[in-house]
């Protein structure tokens, strides 16, 4: 709005810093004293000025009249609507120089990086459909709206309205407003949680086939994103671009929460409450966020998610997407079965990190750091003594015991896939892809969820929890300690090699480049590229320490693995470790990088770099 609303907002802050009213003299006795005057709540009041205050006082007078001058013309140049009493409206609509101060709210923040794919759709000439943005709660919807309508110049603004959709508001009351609005010389609509509409999904394209084709640009937020998917797949079908914002790369993360630890993104990372209160206290940040404890990790589940996806089922077709999942609806159990199956799927990844990285890896490792440790405060011995089979073992059978009361629910196999399918339309989970070096064989998927702290959050009670299990109630607090940090450590391992492997995946195109893990007989790669118009492919390992060990890259070094993947997939041009340390290359080729500056830039693959630059594409561009 060419900075107005910035301007009278910072006008009527600093006059209400400056005195008020006016200075008068009197004379008594042949001595002229000096009163500042001013009226309140219908009175007269006065007060003595004192020696070496009028010069002060004057100028501060004289200052607010100044401003206030400029505040009076500032005020007439914003746009007013034309003719309509904003009472005559069904729905809760802003405007002019209210809309100004509600989006004054949203100056100080970053842009998400598909902000631009909102312009782009204003910029659109004759376009008959409309923008929906979708993604899960606290992941910036509402204030990317606001950072359009601030963008915007004095003339669009005057256009433009935002519309906050509330639980009792319909499509026909929308409509009356649509109509009325579109009279008045209103062509830009943002509207707000219009999915709190109980019709909206069954008769959203009235918004694209009346009002777009008319002219308006309409952009749709809302938090049930849920009801969008469907919309889309029916009433928008063909109708709506799309813009999500539930995934929040690590690059994205950092460069709006100033936060470039990638522990600390595996931690909290999926929403961005905590960056909204204040990017520099620690504390702050771990109470604001989502996942700062297993007890708001179930609240998030539980509001953004599972009732999001009930709310949409309800009023879809008069519940006629329910599918299988009515039975469990009816008995009203739908929610807590999405809250299980999600708790399920991070469960089951803890077992997966307990049989292949905390068993093999045996802490041995870090039974010989504490024997070695230099501080003679922390040397001790206490792992040697740890059964890992036993610990391993009891692990996994009260994990079994959890998970076997899904059954006694009736949470179905059918229930868990119809689930899961709206789980990756909520872009909640995504699947990544696992290899193997058998000629024709079929590939599998590994899922990764794209709020990393909303895993690690469960991972972490859950680890905590089985701690307090009698098997380890009479071992000290020192030992109960270094297991679960040595668990929690192969858990964030595991998950940081999801994470590099998703947002590779996300970041290159599709049609060419292939991402995946490849396992072998014995041992993996934990991603390989692979570039099909040149068959050629580089081959990662991702380790979540920060310090370089040889035996980090023993099967990027094995002649029998770089052979059986060059069969299948081409020669290796690219061989790399990606860990938390310092960047360098080893003398036999093998190239350490820091996986927090691979994830940042748009650096993919090192050695295929200017090959891939031109096919590196943004996943938040309109589709």
């Amino acid at each position: 709005m060419d900075n107005i609303a910035y301007r009278i907002n910072e006008l009527k802050t600093k006059i209400g810093e400056l005195p008020v009213g006016y200075i008068s003299k009197k004379n008594i006795n042949g001595k002229t004293r000096y009163y500042h005057q001013w009226t309140e709540f219908g009175k007269i009041k006065s007060k003595y000025i004192k020696d070496g205050e009028l010069e002060t006082l004057q100028e501060q007078i004289e200052l607010r009249r100044k401003l206030q001058k400029e505040l009076k013309a500032l005020e007439k140049e914003v746009p007013k609507m034309k003719n309509v009493p904003l009472t005559e409206f069904h729905t809760k609509v802003s405007a002019g120089e209210s809309l100004m101060r509600m989006t004054e709210s949203v100056r100080r923040y970053e842009r998400r990086d598909c902000f631009k794919s909102i312009k782009k759709f204003l910029e659109l000439p004759n376009e008959p459909r409309i923008c929906v943005i979708y993604g899960l709660r606290r992941t910036g919807k509402t204030t990317m709206l606001f950072q359009t309508i601030q963008d915007m110049t004095a003339e669009d603004f005057s256009k433009t309205v935002y519309i906050k959709i509330e639980a009792d508001d319909t499509m026909a009351g929308l409509n009356k407003d649509l109509q009325l609005l579109y009279d008045s010389g209103i062509r830009n609509v943002f509207i707000d949680e219009i999915t709190l509409m109980s019709d909206f999904i069954d008769s959203s394209s009235l918004l694209s086939d009346v009002y777009a084709v008319m002219g308006m640009k309409i952009i749709l937020s809302g938090t049930d994103s849920l009801g969008f998917w469907l919309a889309k797949n029916q009433e928008l079908y063909d109708r709506a671009y799309s813009i999500h914002t539930t995934f929040i790369p690590f690059r994205e993360y950092s460069r709006l929460l100033k936060k470039d630890d990638i522990d600390e993104y595996i931690r909290y990372g999926g929403t961005l409450r905590a960056g909204e209160i204040d990017f520099d206290d620690e504390d702050l940040l771990s109470e604001e966020s989502a996942f700062r404890s297993d007890e708001s990790t179930r609240r998030y589940i539980d509001t953004a998610i599972s009732k999001n996806i009930q709310h949409s089922l309800v009023h879809c077709e008069d519940g006629g997407q329910f599918r299988h999942l009515y039975t469990l609806y009816e008995a009203g159990e739908l929610t807590s079965a999405i809250n299980r199956i999600i708790e399920d799927m991070n469960h089951r990844f803890i077992l997966e990190v307990l049989t292949r990285d905390f068993k093999s890896n045996d802490l041995k490792l870090a039974a010989k750091n504490l024997r070695g440790e230099a501080n003679p405060e922390k040397r001790t011995d206490i792992l040697d003594d740890v059964d890992v089979e036993a610990v391993t073992q009891r692990l996994m059978d009260i994990l079994e015991i959890r998970n076997s009361e899904d059954r006694k629910i009736g949470i179905t196999k059918t229930h868990i896939e119809e689930i899961k399918e709206y789980l990756k339309a909520l872009d909640l989970i995504y699947y990544t892809s696992v290899e193997t070096t058998i000629p024709g064989a079929a590939p599998y998927d590994n899922i990764v969820f794209t709020q990393p702290g909303m895993r690690y959050c469960q991972a972490q009670a859950l680890v905590h929890s089985l701690m307090k299990d009698s098997l380890f109630s009479a071992q000290s607090e020192q030992m109960k300690e270094l297991v679960t940090n040595r668990i929690l450590d192969e858990v964030k391992g595991r998950m940081l090699e999801d994470i590099v492997l998703m947002e590779t995946a996300k970041k290159l195109n599709p049609k060419r480049y292939k991402v995946f893990k490849l396992k072998f007989a014995a041992g993996e790669f934990d991603m390989v590229i692979y570039d099909r118009e040149k068959n050629v492919c580089g081959i990662y390992e991702i380790k979540h320490s920060d310090k370089s060990d040889a035996n980090q890259y023993r099967h990027l070094a094995d002649a029998d693995k770089c052979e059986q993947t060059e069969r299948r997939f081409g020669q290796i041009v690219s061989k790399a470790v990606l860990y938390r340390g310092e960047s360098f290359e080893t003398e036999n080729g093998i190239a350490y990088r820091n996986v927090e500056e691979y994830l940042k830039n748009d650096i993919v693959d090192f050695s295929l770099e200017q090959a891939m630059d031109n096919d590196i594409q943004n996943g938040m561009d309109l589709i």
